[in-house]
């Protein structure tokens, strides 16, 4: 399965961070970075200072590689689509609406 299609087999999910069970906080875009922060080593090189890589208009672009969501479980990918993180296919990266 492609992360594309991993983010799409949930997006009747998007938005609902109600259920997220084990939130790390109470905001939705908080949490999806913390978790993201989690999931993307600290030692590992190719990672940015910043979580946001980019923004215009009402979108951001997360500066996490989506190819280091290739080994996580679909319940992670599921609760950043419920904390409304979607991947770009035309960029090839996570982005938001803000």
């Amino acid at each position: 399965m492609t992360i594309k299609e991993r983010f799409d087999q949930f997006e009747d999910e998007f938005l609902k961070f109600e259920r997220v069970e084990n939130k790390l906080n109470n905001r939705p875009d908080l949490h999806a970075f913390i978790l993201l922060d989690k999931i993307i080593s600290e030692d590992d090189e190719t990672v940015d200072d910043d979580i946001v890589a980019c923004a215009e208009h009402d979108e951001i672009w997360l500066s996490a590689s989506p190819d280091k969501l290739e080994s996580v479980s679909d319940e992670i990918i599921r609760d950043l689509v419920r904390c409304g993180v979607r991947y770009d296919e035309d960029v090839e990266s996570l982005a938001m609406f803000v």
